[in-house]
């Protein structure tokens, strides 16, 4: 006989969910091994002892890492994926009918940075705790990753007083003010950023002479648009900043920095800066950071891998002070050697072609703040000198700039071309770079759904440390039985050789001079 399904709706519904979620549910496992009551001390500051009970702290965590790990940005999404899951709903402690709170978003601007940088801290403890991280090497990468705010809503700074930066602040107050019924009451207003006005006719002029020119690029089509930072800025996020990556269109992102530990992959340290930074002035802050952490955790940072980007002449020095080897590339642009002139560090002079002497004479530094040294030749020298008319034709005597780093940029590049460095190469491209990839397309990192630069690094914690979950989680430490066994096996097989070469020795008459 033919069945036929027919449902009915049940009004009481007695149901386990421990029951009906495995044991080898990975949620269910998680729930067992992490323990994040110790979020309850650390939150309780952010509330008053009265009013309405607010989401469960511990639940508003454990829902945004169930959101980097699943790929789901969105709080709403976010809500009715986990109402659908059984094991989810298991690991989040709710019930099938019950109601959920919705104020995950505020919440999240509730709570300091600190506080997701203790979850992130706790995590990072138990990778050291399993095993997992050595912390004697660290590879360090960066990625611009896409801000909450659109190109199109950019707006041209103003100086600063201008009767035009009132009133459009006025026009814009007076438009959101209509608005305001329509719009979320905890969205923040938009920011108004101002400009010098000498800074502002600067770069007006050198953008007219780009549009000028036959090799402008596109910058004389009637549609173009030429922007920068220094000309404009995105009202609904101030610290979003315009960058560009090779082979992309400008956007306006945030600077994510990354540490990765080299022995298993474990993400050591995350944050976020503006995108308008280069990699190399963020490697002090960086540092310090991942070595206080390590030091928690009672490891000690010895080598630091990185790419070109972070190549300087005072991070060198900086690492080199903190006795951490630094295996950085050395830019392209530096030259160890100046052809014609030998240089003698013992004595720091160089020597010109015609054998004069170009002694140190005073530091400088660049439009950067990099700090250079300044070798000049005496007048008399090259006043006589027969090359004064191919070598400074124009100059009263010759002189060389150099860093004031060029000690560290040596130790660099001989560092960099020796097969340890290479080495060391393939290692930090076979470390970080996959984390980055990994963090980008499957742990919700491809945008920042927030806005400002604090709720960005809010977003980039959760996201790795929803990342060391998944490793700590996949994780089988090697049994020490198992070691000892291997310790041993080693050593007997070195017996085994020594015995069997002995034995040879004496069995074929081999003795050695002077046995009878």
């Amino acid at each position: 006989m033919q069945g036929k399904k027919v449902f009915a709706e049940e009004k009481v519904l007695l149901f386990s969910l421990s029951a009906h979620v495995p044991e080898h549910n990975f949620y269910r496992r998680l729930k067992q091994e992490v323990d994040l009551d110790f979020l309850y001390e650390l939150t309780q500051p952010y509330y008053g002892r009265c009013g309405q009970q607010s989401i469960d702290p511990v639940v508003f965590f454990k829902l945004c890492l169930v959101g980097y790990l699943e790929n789901i940005v969105s709080d709403r999404q976010l809500i009715e994926h986990c109402s659908l899951r059984l094991d989810l709903l298991y690991f989040l402690d709710y019930q099938l009918d019950e109601p959920w709170h919705s104020p995950v978003s505020r919440t999240r601007q509730l709570y300091p940075e600190a506080l997701f940088e203790s979850l992130f801290d706790q995590v990072f403890r138990l990778c050291v705790e399993k095993g997992m991280v050595v912390g004697r090497r660290q590879a360090i990468d960066s990625a611009p990753v896409k801000a909450n705010a659109s190109m199109d809503s950019l707006l041209l700074k103003q100086p600063a007083g201008s009767v035009k930066m009132y009133v459009n602040q006025i026009t814009i107050e007076n438009s959101s003010a209509a608005e305001e019924s329509n719009r979320n009451k905890n969205s923040k207003p938009e920011q108004f950023i101002s400009a010098p006005e000498h800074q502002l006719r600067k770069l007006e002029k050198h953008q007219d002479n780009l549009k000028e020119s036959p090799k402008g690029l596109g910058g004389n089509h009637e549609k173009a648009r030429l922007v920068s930072n220094k000309t404009h800025y995105g009202p609904t996020d101030g610290d979003a900043r315009i960058s560009i990556k090779p082979g992309k269109a400008k956007k306006l992102n945030y600077h994510c920095s990354l540490a990765v530990d080299t022995a298993k992959g474990v993400i050591s340290h995350v944050q976020a800066d503006l995108a308008d930074g280069r990699d190399s002035q963020y490697l002090p802050a960086i540092t310090l950071k991942l070595q206080r952490r390590l030091l928690d955790n009672e490891l000690l940072l010895q080598e630091l891998l990185a790419d070109s980007g972070y190549s300087n002449g005072s991070n060198y020095s900086f690492l080199e002070q903190r006795k951490i080897i630094g295996w950085i590339p050395v830019f392209g642009q530096y030259k160890p050697e100046i052809e014609g002139f030998p240089y003698n560090q013992q004595q720091d002079q160089f020597t010109c072609p015609a054998g004069k002497i170009l002694s140190f004479k005073t530091f400088d530094t660049n439009a950067e703040g990099g700090l250079l040294k300044i070798y000049r030749a005496t007048y008399q020298d090259c006043k006589q000198c027969p090359l004064k008319s191919s070598c400074v034709p124009k100059s009263p005597c010759r002189q060389i700039t150099r860093t004031a780093y060029d000690p560290e940029y040596r130790r660099a590049l001989e560092r960099q071309q020796s097969r340890k460095g290479k080495r060391m190469k393939r290692l930090r491209q076979s470390t970080v770079e996959p984390v980055f990839g990994s963090l980008i397309h499957y742990y919700g990192l491809r945008q920042i759904g927030v806005r400002g630069k604090a709720g960005a690094h809010k977003v980039m914690l959760l996201a790795a440390t929803a990342f060391n979950l998944k490793k700590y989680m996949k994780f089988k430490p090697v049994k020490v039985v198992s070691q000892a066994l291997a310790l041993v096996k080693e050593q007997q097989n070195v017996f085994a050789r020594y015995f069997i070469a002995f034995t040879t020795l004496f069995t074929t008459r081999k003795v050695l001079p002077g046995w009878q």
